[in-house]
């Protein structure tokens, strides 16, 4: 999640909960009761969604760091999907860049790219 920002904390859980599900919303679908992906791991997916849905709210100090961070996860493979706001309620009308899911992958491959980033 981009803290420079500013966003007001409602905006802010919005965006994250967009960033939550959007692997699901952008690469999936339910046929009868089956989940459907074109994920490359659906066996780290169907853990992840039977087992509690585990996330963390990492942050980032820029669009640079944001954009660096999403190429990173897409380039080693990983389930990655950026947020973009349309700027309605926020940032004047301008679409804008607010926060990036990685996952789900296991912890181990999301660690190596955002051991460095603090906790929001």
């Amino acid at each position: 999640m981009r803290k420079d920002l500013n966003m007001r904390k409602g905006k802010m859980i919005a965006q994250g909960a967009h960033a939550s599900i959007a692997f699901l919303t952008r690469h999936a679908t339910i046929d009868g009761h089956t989940l459907q992906t074109n994920l490359r791991n659906p066996e780290e997916v169907a853990e992840w969604m039977t087992k509690g849905f585990t996330k963390i709210c990492l942050s980032v100090d820029s669009e640079d760091d944001l954009d660096r961070i999403y190429q990173q996860a897409i380039e080693d493979g990983l389930n990655a999907t950026l947020i973009t706001d349309s700027g309605l309620t926020e940032f004047g009308g301008v679409p804008t860049k607010t926060c990036c899911a990685i996952g789900p992958n296991s912890n181990e491959e999301i660690d190596r790219i955002t051991k460095d980033l603090k906790l929001l």
